[in-house]
C-alpha cells in the first residue's frame, strides 16, 4: 500500500493518500477497507473516470465531497468530520489528488474529534507542500465554527 502516492496510515481503520489507481483500489479492497472518501474534484489531473463505479463494483461504499483546492470551505470540513465520525467502526480510505486536502481535513479530525497531541500528527506531505493562506485559515477553524453532530 505504501506505493500509493503520499500514503499515510493514521490507524488500523483510517488511511489517507493521493489518488489510487484502479488496481490499487482492488488492493485497498483486499486489505479489508470498506469505505472510500474522495475529496478531489472529478476533473483532477489524475482522477479516475467513473471512480464511483470502480469502487462500488468492488463492493466498497463511496462518498465524494468535491473540494476546490483553491477555495476550500468550512462546510466541507463539517461534512467530512460528521461523515468520518459516523464511520468510526469501518475501515476507511480517504484520498484526494495528492493527499493535501485530506491532510488538512484529517488534521482537523485529529484536533477536534480524536484530540491527538499536535506532535503525534503525521504532516509528511507538508515537506512538499506549504498550505496557502486559505488552507491555513481552514486549519485554524475553531470547533465552535463547525456544525458537528454530537456523538453519544
Amino acid at each position: 500500500m505504501e506505493e500509493i502516492i503520499n500514503y499515510i496510515k493514521i490507524n488500523e481503520n483510517l488511511v489517507t493518500s493521493g489518488q489510487p489507481t484502479e488496481k490499487q483500489f482492488e488492493d485497498i479492497k483486499n486489505e479489508g477497507f470498506e469505505v472510500i472518501i474522495n475529496l478531489a474534484l472529478h476533473n483532477a489531473s489524475n482522477a479516475i473516470e467513473n471512480e464511483d463505479k470502480t469502487v462500488t463494483d468492488l463492493e466498497m461504499a463511496y462518498f465524494h465531497i468535491p473540494v476546490d483546492f483553491e477555495n476550500p470551505k468550512k462546510e466541507q470540513v463539517s461534512l467530512f468530520l460528521n461523515l468520518l465520525t459516523s464511520l468510526e467502526n469501518k475501515k476507511v480510505w480517504v484520498h484526494c489528488a495528492l493527499n493535501y486536502r485530506v491532510t488538512v481535513f484529517c488534521y482537523l479530525y485529529h484536533k477536534h474529534i480524536l484530540h491527538t497531541p499536535f506532535e503525534e500528527i503525521n504532516f509528511k506531505v507538508f515537506d512538499e507542500w506549504t498550505p496557502s493562506e486559505k488552507w491555513q485559515d481552514i486549519m485554524k477553524t475553531p470547533y465552535e465554527q463547525l456544525s458537528l453532530v454530537k456523538q453519544n
